[in-house]
């Protein structure tokens, strides 16, 4: 393949204290005309994003009387535009919705799903019988599922929405013709893609015209995907599941579109127009655990997201001394016990997803004693108050039956790769409904496939799946299957306090996707910190055979401390790009978003106040 890209982007992530925001994540309110603003509050309903473009699409579907839901979904295909390399409409996703009237939270569940054909064996390469490398599966047509996310919005719109579909894409359609503005975040990301946009003729003439980056400052149009919307607003969502349009996402799986002048191997895929008109979104129960007295609301499986943040919350409340209602004054030794009881919450949790959660429909998923508390309390008392425990830790057994410290399952050392591109939103209305959303392509770029002509990228979520088994003599769930739904980490979550929403929050980030959410709730309700507060933090991420951290927490007296107790760290530029909502009296909202990780976020309300 060839490599003719030596531009090098930087996007520099400015290290923020411990304990309170960033310089740049000063509260403001209302929404602004010129540039991202991260945190804004007041009435009527709130809308926060990665992207300025999406935020104000919301906000503006909103001021017009849609509901969140309307501008939930408004805002994700202005998404499929303006952060293209994270999500669209050949993606999939997890939509969690409280229902206002009923007080009650639904889901809906838009992931991909594997062509009918697909076996285990499916990421096994046939001539050396050993495993493709990663890109090698990711940049095929192998790695491309059913996409879920039209039919999410069309479910959603029908269920809860006020406005049809052709309406709440109309205001994208509109950025896709007139086009945004590149920021830096953008032109790198097709800076780190360029060997593989490069590769296919569609995706290159689209993400790099004439050979060239495009420039930061400059307008980006998508007239393809402009057609392709207004496609889907006369015709609806059957345009793609059983129309032309399904058709031509099979011919670009079956034979991608690769240019000429490649060297890359790039090998078909076996998804047909059979496999689109066979995908369903499904309504699933949210998984639902009470911690401190509030009910914590997420994904269920497919998505490990939701079960993992509840078993880790579980364990927290068992394991962690509950923090008095102070003025948040906390020394760094009260921090530290908290972060550390954290970390192994998370490990142990970890443990558990990897050996027991997969696509529900086709394994038995043990989720009842995953989130009970009788196993978060077996599996608390292994954690130690003074240093880490050697990893990986095994798995616990969910069996009913717990005791002392339980029996352990084996160990499961491996660490499967999972893409750290997706984005989420989170939405309210007037009404006092509210979106948790979270939508990917998965991998930053995808399989790097655009459909010819139609102005989107192809997700490569099937790399989710487990190459091969990773659960030594056990069973591993999470192995390819015909029909099956990869495993998930996105975790859209909605908190609730004496039925009302309390907070809703989701990131994107891979499998740091369900730490950063288990994070930030315990920076929000264990350490005193405001909402903004709490996403600004340096993140750490233990994911049992993975221990990540910012520098800015590795520096921090609470990281050396933590390294004293044996936590070892591995460094990462940033981990996250959330988003989220908190809620108080009276219509009262706050919205917030990254003041700086991903080029930082844009959060908006339909009637502003100043800070109160």
């Amino acid at each position: 393949m060839r490599r003719t890209y030596v531009v090098t982007a930087v996007v520099a992530v400015a290290a923020t204290a411990l304990i309170g925001p960033s310089a740049q994540a000063k509260e403001r309110g209302g929404p602004q005309t010129t540039g991202k603003v991260p945190v804004a509050q007041g009435y009527g309903g709130a809308v926060s994003t990665v992207d300025l473009d999406a935020t104000r699409v919301g906000i503006d579907v909103l001021r017009r009387g849609g509901n969140a839901v309307d501008a939930a979904v408004a805002a994700a295909a202005t998404l499929g535009i303006t952060e293209p390399f994270s999500a669209g409409i050949g993606g999939g996703g997890f939509f969690v919705y409280y229902n206002a009237r009923t007080r009650k939270v639904h889901t809906i569940d838009g992931r991909e799903t594997a062509p009918a054909t697909a076996t285990d064996q499916l990421f096994i390469d046939p001539a050396t019988k050993a495993p493709l490398a990663f890109e090698e599966a990711r940049v095929s047509g192998l790695s491309v599922g059913v996409p879920g996310t039209p039919a999410t919005w069309q479910r959603a719109l029908d269920t809860w929405g006020t406005w049809p579909l052709a309406r709440a894409l109309a205001p994208a359609t509109k950025v896709a013709e007139r086009g945004f503005t590149v920021d830096e975040t953008f032109r790198s990301q097709i800076n780190e893609n360029a060997h593989i946009f490069d590769d296919f003729t569609s995706t290159r003439d689209l993400y790099l015209p004439g050979g060239e980056l495009p420039k930061a400052g400059s307008t980006f149009r998508n007239p393809d995907l402009a057609d392709t919307y207004d496609l889907l607003a006369r015709k609806g969502v059957d345009a793609l599941y059983t129309g032309a349009l399904g058709g031509e996402i099979a011919a670009a799986v079956q034979s991608p579109p690769a240019a000429p002048d490649t060297d890359r191997v790039v090998r078909p895929g076996a998804l047909t127009p059979k496999d689109l008109a066979n995908y369903q979104t499904v309504s699933r129960a949210p998984t639902h655990v009470e911690y401190r007295g509030l009910d914590v609301f997420g994904m269920g499986p497919p998505s490990s997201g939701g079960s993992t943040v509840g078993e880790a919350l579980n364990i927290l409340e068992t394991a962690l001394p509950s923090q008095p209602e102070s003025s948040g004054e906390f020394s760094v030794d009260d921090r530290v016990g908290v972060l550390h009881t954290y970390l192994e919450a998370s490990a142990l949790s970890f443990a558990d997803r990897n050996r027991y959660v997969g696509d529900p429909d086709q394994v038995d998923v043990p989720l009842d004693e995953l989130l009970s508390q009788g196993f978060a309390d077996e599996r608390a008392c292994q954690i130690k108050p003074d240093a880490a425990l050697p990893k990986p830790v095994a798995p616990g057994v969910p069996d009913g039956d717990y005791a002392a410290c339980g029996d352990l399952a084996q160990v499961a050392p491996e660490d499967p790769a999972e893409g750290l591109s997706t984005t989420h939103l989170t939405v309210s209305d007037r009404w006092g409904n509210v979106v948790a959303y979270t939508l990917t392509i998965e991998a930053t770029g995808g399989s790097g496939i655009v459909v010819p002509g139609r102005g989107f990228l192809l997700n490569n979520e099937l790399t989710d799946f487990n190459f091969v088994p990773t659960q030594g003599d056990a069973f591993d769930p999470n192995l390819p299957g015909p029909g099956k739904r990869p495993r998930s980490s996105m975790a859209p979550t909605i908190v609730l306090k004496d039925g009302r929403p309390f907070l809703a929050l989701g990131s994107p980030g891979g499998a740091t996707i369900i730490t950063t959410v288990l994070q930030t709730l315990v920076n929000r309700l264990e350490l005193g910190m405001s909402l903004p507060e709490a996403l600004a933090a340096p993140r750490a991420s233990s994911r049992n055979t993975a221990l990540q951290a910012e520098p800015a927490f590795v520096t921090s007296p609470e990281g050396k401390a933590l390294a004293e107790m044996k936590h070892k760290f591995a460094e990462v530029a940033e981990i996250g790009a959330e988003t989220a909502l908190e809620f108080g009296r009276h219509g009262y909202v706050q919205a917030a978003a990254e003041p700086t990780r991903r080029g930082g976020g844009s959060a908006m309300v339909m009637l502003p106040v100043p800070r109160r």
